[in-house]
């Protein structure tokens, strides 16, 4: 068997065979990535940037696009200032006891002109005492918005000082700035060193995709069973070759008569 395997006459069908299989499992692999990505969220339109009172509202709930790029006109008060604890610079990454220590969101509210307060996540600093200070005056802060936190966002802590939260969360901000109107949301300010992503949108799985990856993984299957019924024959032939032929040439030669 080994000798027909080798023999020349088939090395251009394995050869053949064995780049189909790769070349099939090849694209099936490609195929499966396509699906596997197709479900993935991905970035959606990032639009111009608008007023935040056109995306957030005080005492409703969230209306806007979560990261959609806002503008905000006001002061910040500086008496108002809160530490949102254990937090990294990214709005993304969770916080509580998974960041322990990480370091500290600056949050100061925007007072509009209309009143009302936006919560504006200024800068992201190690220690409280390296807090930049509050611009005084009439400034406009770009960033991108998010809908409030839930208490339950995150793990929380014990052991928290004066000054300082674990969320960003409306409810409880309304509680620390009693008699103030609190818009529902916040916004990570483009400077303030706290990397938000644009907006996302979840993607479309697309079934087909695995479809086809399932068809060019049996289609490699279906070459393989072709090249062991081509060799399987050409084992059974030249075996049969072998069978037929006559053990040694004294067996067809003419008897001599006495």
């Amino acid at each position: 068997m080994l000798r027909t395997l080798l023999a020349p006459r088939l090395w251009g069908l394995h050869l053949v065979v064995i780049a189909a299989v790769a070349a099939f499992i090849f694209l099936g692999r490609w195929q499966l990535g396509v699906f596997e990505d197709s479900g993935r969220p991905h970035a959606a339109d990032d639009p111009a940037p608008v007023a935040v009172e056109q995306v957030i509202k005080p005492g409703s709930g969230f209306d806007g696009t979560p990261r959609h790029r806002v503008t905000a006109s006001g002061t910040y008060d500086a008496a108002l200032q809160l530490f949102v604890v254990d937090r990294k610079p990214d709005a993304d990454a969770v916080g509580g006891k998974a960041s322990r220590d990480e370091g500290f969101w600056v949050l100061t509210p925007i007072r509009l002109d209309d009143g009302t307060l936006v919560p504006v996540v200024r800068s992201w600093v190690a220690r409280q005492a390296d807090a930049p200070a509050v611009p005084s005056g009439k400034v406009q802060v770009t960033g991108r918005v998010s809908p409030p936190e839930s208490t339950d966002s995150v793990q929380r802590r014990s052991g928290t000082q004066p000054g300082q939260v674990q969320t960003v969360s409306t409810s409880e901000l309304i509680n620390l700035w009693p008699g103030e109107q609190v818009r529902n949301g916040f916004v990570v300010a483009s400077d303030s060193g706290v990397a938000a992503a644009p907006p996302q949108q979840g993607g479309s799985v697309t079934w087909r995709n695995l479809a086809y990856a399932l068809n060019w993984w049996i289609f490699a299957v279906f070459a393989v069973f072709m090249w062991f019924h081509y060799v399987r024959e050409a084992v059974r032939t030249s075996r049969g070759q072998q069978w037929s032929q006559p053990s040694s040439p004294s067996e067809f030669s003419p008897t001599s008569s006495g």
